[in-house]
């Protein structure tokens, strides 16, 4: 191998053998199976660090991927030993002799150390998530401050000279200094972070032993100085910088350095602001927007009012976020910074207790005010020039609108005039141009995209009402927006039959369920929250509350029976009191005759194809629980289509020959009316009614439906989703329904499923069986212990098919994909608690495969896995220590044989269960300078104190009182240390 990879890089002319070469070296060293011998790797290692020292003007895509070469080799041997020393570790002295060399050379030492620090923080799948983590971290500890201090001191000098701006070269070396920076600063400090998506508003943790650099001033002013003196377009890198650095956690600074540090930061933002024309970059504005969110994100208003230039300041963000949302074409996605600064701003103001003015009184009006009036002036230039609506993106739009409801609420009265003026315009304009015989489509489009904004901002400031703080007049205010969006829609529904905006009904929507949020409810004659409105604006609540609702709902069925959005936000918006109309009734009683002609759908696919069928019988349910209480007439009466599908169904399977498609396509759609209304009966009569009507009855007709279409996800997801949903259900008597291993015999036929249809095909069904048996194991339903008593082998079949399932799925499917991953540790923490008789009798390597899945689900980013896999450990190390403090005098029963196999089984293969702790123990007594090593040797020490051997829950609660004492003493210890600093970070 040495030899074909020297021929290649050493003797090959052509740039693309050198990068074959080096791709193919990364994926040798990267190997699990087989990997390379030490020796070997550190003679790539070294023979890489000399290639490019001496060839430093390769093809750039060639020196970018043997510096990945690099990086691999070290990340991966960063343990590896050879004569008592870690040969991989010394990256610093690597890149020294490229750093005293050129311009070039300068470029390939810090863009190794840069893509060594990526390395280092990315997890990568095909190795455990613990052994990423451990690496991760002993690099943040032995070597990751020093290369952010050799980045600053690097930067420093370049800041100091002066700077040749036509120097290609120079601008490469900046460019790597600033991304080895940001990649110091970006770190996953201790192990938490998620995606970058979510990385908005984070705190960066880092270590005690970084504050140094943190309480010196001239860190945080190089960057605003490097900012103002370099080209705008490595800007964006060094605000990136500048977010990260002022999102340190707040326990780094005692409050006096705290306070220091945040004048600092403040006044660069000043500087930033006073010197705007960077700005006009959209990257460089998006990282300043981001900067500005962090300011309250990670400091409270009570410390920003107190810094010196706080007056100048709020002024010149307010009148920075005014521009920028006048501006609403520019950098569009940064909105959301400014909006979330101003946010936290506003609901911060009942809480300062400074005495210094905030002066949000004076500014929050100008931005609530941008934002609306800038939302209505875009609506007539996306409409003119064909541009991206805004509206499109309901996810976008109702962000932005949960920010503006705490905005608006900032000296309310000045936002409801603002509303009921510019909406008294634009619907004074609107009912003209409905008048009008000349009204362009264009105008009318223009005034009914301008009240649809009105409309969701109406409901956003409505629903941003909150309750220790409203006053009547607030509530007054309400009342007089609730009444002009009212009028409008009555006015809208009376044009449905010819014409209709399908964003002002979705506008109309958010508006009820906000309104319903508030002001709607059981109580709401009793509510001290409306007394304060005029009597006519409390008749028209009164009339909101009943005749309204209905007729919205019936009116958006009939007339957007097509529209899936407004269909099911409608269906979801049930009031209990509804029940009593008459209208309803007629609904409850008529729900599939007719095909919904009630409603004025002529037919009932509809409701199918828009895969609403589920929230319709939901919605249906609820409303039929109100009054149902024993009534079984009314029940029979309600279930009587649903009986004649099913009979239809039943009539289709036993003939010989049946139309396949008309037989599935009803059942899928009866399963989906059933989960609907099994959803809803959530009181012990009602369920029981159904589950009654359902078994055994019509049971032969669901299991035959899966025996003919397991293959067609289409039909067994919405079954078995109803087998789950009459499972869940507390009131249920689970019976030996049959159906896991049906689909299991099924699904172990399919064979091979192509990667990107595996979970819909394969693994949605077994999650969905997975989570099916965890209710039933968990529901108390049952004493399983009188199944073996009976010689009943239900249990044991159903405990085999899980197995059986499960070893049919790759072991990396577990976790990457959540809904599976949720339902097997939820059903895994099952029975490790009551059946771990069963998981003794398991074969090794299925112990195996279940104790790797509990380890690698313990370090799983999601709270609820891996905090399961802490309770399936604890449920497992319990029992082992029971069974191995069993008496040996007991004798011998088919469930101690059982428990005994299994310890055996443990001692054939001690590295199932590995006991880390002595060697942890005596890392951190060992990184602890001399003087403190006795001290943290007694905090170990005092964890066992007063421990005894035995499991009782008072011992439990001793050595968790014992935990949180030797928390703070190790915190104590460690205050102000340089050392240490994993454990540290660990008990932080």
């Amino acid at each position: 191998i040495n030899h074909k990879w020297q021929l290649l890089l050493g003797r090959g002319s052509s740039s693309y053998s050198q990068l074959l070469a080096a791709t193919c070296l990364t994926k040798l060293v990267s190997r699990t199976n087989n990997p390379l011998p030490l020796e070997q790797r550190v003679d790539i290692r070294n023979y890489v660090l000399n290639y490019l020292a001496t060839r430093p003007k390769l093809a750039t895509f060639v020196t970018q991927a043997l510096i990945q070469l690099y990086a691999r080799i070290t990340k991966l041997g960063w343990f590896d030993c050879q004569k008592d020393e870690y040969v991989f570790r010394n990256v610093i002295n690597d890149v020294t002799r490229f750093l005293q060399d050129s311009v070039e050379h300068c470029i390939i030492g810090v863009t190794i150390l840069s893509q060594l620090t990526n390395e280092i923080n990315q997890a990568d799948t095909s190795h455990p998530l613990t052994k990423h983590r451990k690496i991760a971290s002993s690099f943040r500890d032995s070597s990751l401050f020093d290369i952010f201090t050799l980045s600053c001191s690097l930067l420093k000098q370049a800041s100091g000279k002066n700077l040749n701006l036509n120097d290609e070269s120079q601008h490469g070396l900046l460019m790597q200094l600033l991304k080895l920076t940001h990649n110091c600063l970006n770190f996953d400090f201790i192990g938490t972070s998620t995606d970058e998506s979510s990385d908005d508003l984070c705190t960066v943790q880092i270590p005690t032993s970084w504050r140094s650099a943190f309480l010196d001033s001239s860190t945080l002013q190089l960057f605003f100085d490097l900012y103002h003196s370099i080209p705008p377009s490595f800007s964006p890198l060094v605000l990136s910088c500048l977010v990260q650095i002022a999102s340190v956690r707040r326990s780094l600074f005692n409050n006096a350095e705290r306070a220091k540090f945040l004048s600092h930061l403040v006044d660069g933002v000043k500087r930033i602001l006073e010197n705007p024309q960077s700005l006009s970059d959209p990257n460089n504005y998006h990282e300043f927007c981001r900067l500005l969110a962090r300011l309250k994100s990670n400091y409270q208003l009570g410390e920003l009012v107190k810094v010196e230039n706080y007056p100048e300041v709020i002024r010149l963000i307010a009148n920075f976020t005014v521009t920028s949302l006048q501006h609403w074409e520019f950098a569009p996605n940064s909105v959301h910074y400014l909006l979330s600064l101003w946010q936290r701003l506003a609901a911060s103001v009942p809480y300062v207790k400074a005495t210094e003015p905030h002066m949000l009184e004076t500014y929050t009006p100008e931005v609530t005010k941008a934002y609306i009036t800038s939302r209505l002036e875009s609506v007539h230039i996306i409409l003119r020039d064909g541009l991206e609506d805004p509206l499109e993106d309901t996810g976008l739009v109702q962000q932005q609108l949960d920010q503006l409801s705490t905005i608006g609420r900032c000296e309310y009265e000045k936002t409801c005039a603002l509303l009921v003026q510019l909406f008294d315009q634009a619907a004074q304009s609107y009912q003209e141009l409905l008048q009008s015989a000349s009204a362009s489509p264009m105008d009318l489009a223009v005034q009914e995209g301008r009240l649809t904004w009105l409309v969701y901002i109406i409901g956003a400031v409505i629903g941003g009402r909150v309750s220790f703080a409203s006053t009547d007049e607030q509530d007054a205010m309400d009342g007089e927006l609730v009444c002009r969006v009212l009028q409008l829609m009555n006015l809208t529904d009376s044009r449905l039959a010819q014409a209709g905006n399908e964003k002002l009904e979705l506008a109309m929507l958010s508006f009820f369920e906000q309104f319903r949020k508030i002001y709607i409810g059981d109580q709401v004659q009793k509510s001290s929250k409306v007394r304060a409105w005029p009597a006519q604006q409390l008749e028209q609540l009164e009339q909101l509350q009943f005749q309204v609702f209905l007729a919205k709902h019936i009116t958006n069925l009939k007339y957007w029976g097509r529209c899936e959005p407004i269909t099911s936000k409608t269906l979801q918006l049930s009031v209990r009191k509804l029940v009593k109309l008459s209208a309803v009734q007629f609904m409850l009683n008529n729900h599939t005759s007719e095909h919904f002609s009630f409603l004025g759908i002529n037919n009932q696919s509809n409701l199918t194809d828009m895969r609403c069928r589920t929230t319709f019988y939901t919605a249906l349910g609820r409303l039929l629980m109100v009054d149902l209480g024993e009534d079984e007439d009314q029940y029979e009466q309600f279930m009587l289509p649903l009986t004649a599908a099913f009979e239809t169904v039943a009539q289709m399977f036993s003939t010989n020959s049946f139309n396949e498609q008309e037989a599935k396509r009803t059942l899928v759609g009866l399963v989906r009316d059933l989960r609907g209304i099994a959803f809803a009966f959530n009181a012990k009569s009602s369920f029981m009614m159904l589950f009654e009507w359902i078994y055994p009855s019509y049971m032969p007709i669901l299991q035959r439906a899966i025996e003919l279409w397991y293959h067609d996800p289409a039909c067994t997801t919405p079954v078995l989703k109803l087998m789950a949903e009459l499972v869940h259900n507390r009131w249920g008597i689970p019976k030996n329904l049959g159906f896991p291993g049906i689909l299991r015999n099924r699904i172990l036929t399919l064979g091979e499923v192509p990667k990107d249809q595996v979970y819909a095909l394969k693994l949605k069904g077994i999650s969905i069986c997975f989570s099916m048996l965890k209710a039933a194991l968990s529901g108390s339903y049952v004493n399983f212990g009188v199944f073996r008593l009976y010689g009943d082998d239900a249990l044991d079949n159903a405990l085999q098919t899980f197995i059986k399932l499960l070893l049919s799925i790759p072991h990396s499917d577990l976790l990457d994909y959540p809904k599976l991953s949720q339902s097997y540790y939820s059903l895994l923490e099952v029975l490790t608690q009551d059946h771990m008789n069963f998981i003794a009798s398991l074969e090794p390597h299925v112990i195996m495969y279940i104790l790797s899945s509990i380890s690698e689900g313990l370090t799983a980013l999601d709270t609820m896995v891996c905090t399961g896999c802490c309770s399936c450990l604890d449920h497992i190390v319990t029992y082992l220590f029971k069974q191995l403090s069993r008496s040996t005098k007991k004798r011998s029963t088919p469930l101690a044989q059982e428990s005994d196999r299994f310890l055996h089984i443990m001692q054939q293969h001690p590295e199932m269960i590995q006991q880390y702790f002595s060697d942890l123990r005596n890392s951190i007594v060992n990184s602890q300078p001399p003087e403190k090593q006795q001290a943290m040797h007694l905090c170990f020490e005092n964890l066992m104190e007063g421990i005894e051997r035995n499991l009782l829950t008072k011992n439990r609660d001793r050595f968790t009182q014992n935990l949180s004492a030797f928390r703070r003493e190790v915190n104590d210890s460690m205050k102000n240390s340089s050392y240490g600093v994993n454990s540290n970070d660990m008990m932080s």
